[in-house]
């Protein structure tokens, strides 16, 4: 069993910076990627940014030089750090764990961005 635990969203003002954090527990395969998908209203879930085991980096362009993703292997754990936050990433930030054959969710944690 595989958990994916977030944390680290909030309410924040245009200009500012949050940090994201998701753990995994469980029975994990040692090689895998993580990312962080997000979901506005009434939109489809994209990619924000993934993060291969050996540090191998993908943004989606509206994210690149404003976000950066990390990864500690030791912790089992990513990190999403998004600074210059517009209102549009207001959205709900998802963990993924990728590993072959499988992929695991987490819970989800609101960002939101306004004045």
């Amino acid at each position: 069993q595989v958990q994916l635990v977030e944390s680290g969203g909030g309410l924040v003002q245009p200009g500012g910076s949050l940090r994201l954090s998701c753990a995994a527990s469980g029975s994990i395969f040692s090689i895998n990627t993580m990312g962080w998908y997000r979901q506005a209203p009434g939109k489809q879930r994209e990619l924000v940014a993934a993060i291969g085991f050996g540090g191998r980096t993908n943004y989606v362009d509206s994210v690149k030089g404003r976000f950066t993703i990390s990864r500690d292997n030791a912790k089992n754990t990513v990190y999403l750090q998004m600074n210059s936050l517009k209102p549009e990433d207001t959205a709900v930030y998802y963990c993924k764990l990728m590993v072959p054959g499988r992929d695991y969710w987490g819970q989800g944690t609101q960002v939101t961005v306004s004045s």
